[in-house]
C-alpha cells in the first residue's frame, strides 16, 4: 500500500484539466534524470515491464508491445492466439512526442474514443514525461464521472515507467 501511494505521490497530484457529459482531458508529469531518448525507448521497447498487469485483458504485460510508427499498434496478445488492440500510433517522433488514438480498458465498450500523448520535455536536470489523454464520444451515463478514475489509473501507470525509467 505505501508503495501505491508513492508511485501516485511521484507522478503528480490528480489533474483532470476538463470534464463534461461527452469527455474530460486528464493530465500527469513525471520528472526523471535520464535523457528523452532513453525515455521513449523504455516507454516503447519494455512497455511489458512498466505496464501494471492488472490494466490488461490477458493478466499479463509481458504481453504488450508498441510499434512506434505511424499506423503503428499498442497491442496485446491473449492467450489462444487473441488480441487486443488498445491504441494506434498517429505520430511518433523519437524522444519527443508519441502520440496514440483509441479507448483503453473498458471504454473500448462505449462509443468513445481518446487520444493519449506522451512529450518529452528534456531539461539539465532530466526529462518531464507529460501525459496527456482527451476521450470524447457518447455513453449513457455521461463521461464526466470518469474522468477522476481515468487520471488515477494513468498517474498510476506514468509512475510506474518513471519508476522503471530510474532503475534502468
Amino acid at each position: 500500500m505505501v508503495a501505491w501511494a508513492l508511485l501516485l505521490w511521484l507522478a503528480g497530484a490528480p489533474e483532470v484539466l476538463d470534464s463534461a457529459e461527452s469527455g474530460f482531458t486528464v493530465r500527469s508529469t513525471f520528472q526523471v534524470s535520464a535523457s528523452a531518448e532513453k525515455v521513449f525507448e523504455k516507454l516503447v521497447d519494455d512497455v511489458g515491464k512498466w505496464w501494471d498487469p492488472a490494466h490488461t485483458w490477458s493478466g499479463k504485460s509481458e504481453n504488450l508491445s508498441i510499434e512506434a510508427k505511424a499506423g503503428g499498434c499498442f497491442c496485446e496478445k491473449l492467450d489462444g492466439g487473441g488480441s487486443v488492440e488498445h491504441l494506434t500510433v498517429v505520430y511518433a517522433d523519437k524522444g519527443k512526442t508519441l502520440r496514440m488514438r483509441g479507448a483503453l480498458g473498458p471504454l473500448q465498450e462505449m462509443a468513445v474514443t481518446g487520444t493519449l500523448t506522451f512529450s518529452f520535455v528534456e531539461s539539465e536536470s532530466g526529462t518531464t514525461i507529460v501525459l496527456d489523454y482527451r476521450v470524447s464520444g457518447y455513453s449513457p451515463e455521461g463521461l464526466e464521472a470518469l474522468a477522476p478514475v481515468v487520471d488515477e489509473v494513468l498517474r498510476s501507470q506514468l509512475g510506474r515507467l518513471g519508476a522503471y525509467v530510474e532503475g534502468q
